[in-house]
């Protein structure tokens, strides 16, 4: 892991993704909300690259006017080129297109919202550019530098984590979000509804959404609440948990649960700050479990994530593939009756392990459920020792 001072004298932190590689031979839309480090890995590790970015107005307004231009300024030297928010103009898209095939050049396509991409009449370039999302930063990613404290406090966006003032960043981030991903996209004309909405669903993090009490809680009809919770997928801000199904003996659930992308976000929205001992300071320790799980998928295992849930109450936090169940505890001391939940799943027999990942100091095995501390679950998991 290799670190560098940026000209504002926060620190750069290499990521798991290698742009190089990715594009060697395919292009790739590279997503990921604000602020997630796209970007600085561009500037870092493409540094011969063109970059074309669309949030210069100037720039947007001539290839919008014509945007044949990117063929005309493009030259046989120029072999990787990089679009910064394409969503912001899809049609250039064509372009792209005809570029790949006819020229043979490779594209970073970068963006922080999914939502006009998957319009209906846009070009995604029928298979011959892939996709890859861009996290906040990881465990993995920080190594020396990751402090789960700090980590829960602040979230993982690179420049929140690293900040002097992490509370009045995100502030900041969260007014940009409004602004620049809601408003400047049309996708919710009542921006102070949204606001209201946005507040009542971080208070929703990480739990089966009950559509009605959010309706009544933010003061908007509840097809409206279906179409903003689209928004945050959309804009890559909420994650999907969808629930386990595979069991029998105990009839599951089958609504999904919501995550936020960050938990220095979701901290901010709630108003209120993770301190350790506390309920919430569980479910922050849980949000940032799902935070290391997502990204280890999305960044090269590809394999389902989902949660379990039986209709008389037994739940656990996470399925990993069809393999491995997770219970997540932020306490040292775990006791047996933690473990119920990972224990009436075991009895299913469909997994392979049943893991509790805790605050505990060491690892020890009950029954058929190990207990793990967080650390040594999070070096096995990026590790590909739970593939």
């Amino acid at each position: 892991m290799t670190t560098t001072l940026e000209n504002n004298n926060s620190i750069y932190i290499s990521r798991i993704l290698s742009l190089p590689d990715m594009l060697e031979k395919k292009s790739f839309f590279l997503l990921g909300p604000r602020q997630t480090g796209k970007t600085s890995l561009v500037r870092h590790t493409l540094k011969g690259a063109k970059v074309y970015d669309l949030l210069d107005t100037s720039l947007f307004l001539e290839l919008s006017q014509s945007p044949g231009r990117l063929a005309e300024e493009l030259t046989s030297n120029d072999r990787i080129v990089v679009i910064d928010e394409i969503q912001r103009l899809p049609i250039l898209l064509n372009e792209v297109h005809r570029l790949i095939e006819g020229r043979g050049i490779r594209f970073l396509l970068t963006g922080s919202s999914a939502r006009k991409l998957r319009s209906r009449g846009v070009n995604l370039l029928g298979g011959r550019a892939r996709t890859k999302y861009l996290h906040p930063l990881t465990y993995r990613e920080l190594g020396r530098h990751f402090d789960l404290i700090r980590a829960i406090e602040r979230g993982l966006l690179p420049s929140i984590y690293f900040s002097d003032d992490p509370r009045a960043d995100l502030q900041a981030y969260a007014g940009s979000y409004l602004q620049q991903e809601i408003i400047a996209e049309g996708a919710a004309r009542n921006v102070p509804a949204f606001s209201r909405f946005l507040k009542v669903a971080a208070l929703c993090n990480g739990t089966i959404v009950n559509f009605t009490n959010i309706s009544n809680d933010a003061q908007v009809p509840r097809t409206t609440v279906y179409e903003y919770l689209e928004i945050l997928k959309d804009t890559l801000v909420l994650h999907e948990l969808p629930a386990w199904r595979r069991s029998v003996k105990r009839k599951p659930l089958a609504s999904s649960k919501y995550y936020f992308f960050d938990i220095g976000v979701v901290s901010h929205l709630q108003g209120r700050e993770f301190r350790p001992g506390t309920p919430e300071f569980g479910e922050a320790f849980e949000t940032y479990i799902m935070h290391e799980l997502r990204s280890y998928i999305d960044y090269g295992s590809t394999e389902p994530l989902s949660y379990w849930r039986s209709t008389s109450g037994f739940e656990v936090d996470f399925i990993l593939g069809e393999h491995t169940a997770i219970e997540v505890k932020a306490k040292e001391n775990v006791s047996v009756q933690d473990l119920k939940s990972l224990r009436a799943l075991a009895e299913e027999k469909k997994l392979k392990r049943y893991l509790c990942v805790s605050l505990s100091p060491r690892t020890r095995r009950v029954g058929g459920v190990v207990v793990l501390p967080y650390r040594r679950f999070l070096d096995s998991l990026w590790s590909g020792e739970y593939s």
